[in-house]
């Protein structure tokens, strides 16, 4: 063990470690812990720490700052597991992977006391009340509360509803039990026994048991028509229905699947991050849904973060489940459970729904992060394109070409420069081709690439991460000679449209390949945005420089109108047509009687011109 050379006192820790499960602990020279780990072997896993060399990191620096190891041995995996859960959460070790709760979600709390409220709550406390969450979907929750509330009336006041304070008749009703949604119990017209009855089937609902209180419901509700009490039926056949609506709404696959945890991991693109999402499915129905986070510390495993939510949830929730379905073969053994990995069936659509459902919590958080900070996302998107790519290089800097002409007339070719993700506009370039005569777009785009680059190596400017063309392979393999021919290494891609003028494909390496790239995605509306960028800004020089020849033609050089009048003419008259059509009072009402009429005198002249 090469790192653990002169350290007599660590090498005699580990090398006597025992060969058996547990938990173990890093301290560091001033006796913190700063890691909690689990082990089925606790020598093996401890002395992996020390017998190789870790690339740089936390791990490297975790190994660095470790002057003690303390354990704990247990008799099985699932032991260790939840020991070393409650050992985290005890001391928050600076290396361990930390649950990251950004708040404290609500649960429903059924009140410890005579006449039990029922209501929507933050707060934990330990008084013998029962609580059932908490509800990452708030929605669900309020929906559930309003069933509970349509099915029994329920007391919402805050009175000490004591027997003696019901005998000695010290309340009066409020308009909740007129409008019929309490009881009364607080002027004795409901006993404690019936309340509590209601109390015990609500507490069944909140458990997910929907399926077993309407079977009851249903049978007692025959059983009063039997009796010949139909107004008593009648008020549970309201009852049995609403619930039947419910359960059926909740119900997402055959009511045959009872009491199983369904988990599901989504890793963050950057690694920092995992998220874990957990179903109890009761009857058939989501129970409990949670989704959370993990920041990661030591580049922790999927199997070995899954094992920890596994371990959180379970406890948090007090579940006894004795299958719980996971994405993938986990390796890890639970006392009374047993892990299914679905490939079909209902189990494989619950496999499914919470993998939806922890993407979608992923997708969620990253729109609420790039709200919050927008260059991160900008950041995010040139690291996909860096990924695509293979690029060494972050793409800071991409330059992106296109040529504009009309069957080689007025050629031009145009550059736009986008930093960070982000237009640079002081930084376009219009370029007026010169060598090239007649329609040749790869010649013009040679023409361009060189000029642009030759006096960036000569200014010393700095150089694209990244260059694209207006084109496909045809424009890339131009482009790439003239790179070569420069002497640059510069990446060379190629965004090519369709037959409907969209972007459609990314082009890349030599020879040029399709990258795969879904539409609609972030990363295809950037690229997307840098093509259309640089296609409006070759055709607006294209269609200024095509409108300033037609207009001098005319009228530049015709002596004694300056800028200043032959614009006053064309705001006036649209186009040098009208100004030729126009009488000499139109044209002096512009610019003078003088101006108007070495105007009119230069196009009578040219139109004898013309005849003659």
């Amino acid at each position: 063990m090469e790192q653990l050379k002169g350290n007599d006192y660590l090498r005699g820790i580990v090398e006597n470690l025992p060969d058996k499960p547990g938990i173990y602990q890093y301290l560091n020279e001033e006796k913190v812990i700063i890691y909690v780990g689990k082990a089925k072997n606790l020598k093996k896993r401890v002395s992996s720490y020390f017998n190789r060399e870790h690339e740089p990191g936390k791990t490297r620096v975790l190994v660095s700052k470790i002057a003690d190891i303390r354990y704990i041995v247990v008799k099985t995996e699932e032991d260790a597991l939840l020991l070393e859960n409650n050992l985290i959460k005890k001391y928050r070790p600076r290396y361990n992977v930390l649950l990251k709760d950004d708040k404290t979600y609500p649960s429903i709390c059924v009140q410890n006391e005579n006449f039990s409220r029922v209501f929507a709550t933050r707060k934990i406390i330990r008084n013998g009340s029962s609580y059932y969450g908490p509800y990452s979907h708030i929605p669900a929750m309020h929906s559930l509360l309003g069933l509970v509330r349509q099915l029994y009336p329920l007391r919402t006041c805050n009175l000490n509803l004591s027997p003696e304070n019901i005998r000695n008749g010290k309340f009066k009703v409020c308009l909740k039990y007129h409008i019929k949604k309490c009881a009364g119990p607080c002027i004795g017209l409901q006993s404690l026994e019936e309340y509590q009855k209601n109390i015990d089937e609500i507490k069944q609902i909140l458990s997910g048991n929907t399926k077993g209180l309407a079977e009851m419901l249903l049978k007692q509700m025959h059983a009063l028509a039997e009796e010949m009490r139909f107004e008593e039926a009648e008020k549970l056949k309201k009852r049995y229905l609403l619930l039947e609506k419910y359960r059926v709404k909740s119900e997402v696959v055959s009511n045959m699947l009872h009491n199983i945890d369904v988990f599901s991991i989504e890793e963050e693109e950057d690694g920092k991050s995992a998220y874990i999402n957990f179903l109890h499915i009761t009857n058939g129905a989501i129970n409990q849904a949670f989704t959370f986070e993990y920041k990661k510390q030591l580049e922790e495993s999927k199997e070995e973060l899954l094992a920890l939510g596994i371990a959180e949830m379970r406890e948090r929730y007090k579940s006894t489940s004795t299958e719980i379905i996971v994405p993938f073969e986990m390796g890890l053994e639970l006392k009374n459970a047993v892990f299914t990995v679905p490939q079909r069936g209902d189990k494989k659509k619950l496999l499914d729904l919470s993998i939806l459902n922890v993407k979608q919590y992923k997708a969620d958080r990253l729109k609420q992060n790039d709200k919050l900070n927008p260059e991160q996302r900008s950041v995010r998107l040139l690291k996909e394109i860096q990924s695509i790519l293979h690029l060494e290089n972050l793409p800071m800097q991409i330059e992106c070409f296109d040529n504009s002409n009309i069957q080689g007339t007025d050629a031009v070719a145009a550059c736009v420069v986008f930093k960070k993700g982000k237009p640079c506009k002081q930084e376009y370039r219009k370029y007026n081709i010169k060598t090239v005569v007649g329609p040749d777009d790869y010649a013009s785009m040679q023409e361009v690439v060189r000029r642009r680059y030759s006096r960036a190596i000569e200014e010393g400017s700095p150089l694209p991460d990244l260059l694209i063309t207006d084109g496909g392979k045809g424009q890339m393999s131009v482009v790439k000679e003239v790179i070569d021919e420069l002497g640059l290494n510069i990446p060379i891609a190629g965004l090519a449209k369709d037959s409907r003028h969209r972007t459609s494909e990314l082009l890349y390496g030599f020879p040029p390949q399709t990258i795969g790239m879904k539409q609609n995605t972030p990363l295809f509306q950037l690229l997307t945005r840098i093509q259309d960028e640089v296609h409006r800004f070759a055709i607006t020089f294209h269609r200024d420089k095509r409108s300033k020849r037609q207009v001098s033609s005319e009228i530049d050089h015709i002596k004694g109108i300056g800028n200043k009048s032959k614009s006053a003419l064309l705001q006036r008259f649209k186009s040098v047509k009208r100004i030729k059509s126009a009488t000499l009072e139109e044209l002096s009402e512009v610019v003078g009687a003088s101006k108007a009429a070495i105007l009119k005198a230069h196009f009578e002249a040219a139109e004898q011109e013309q005849k003659g």
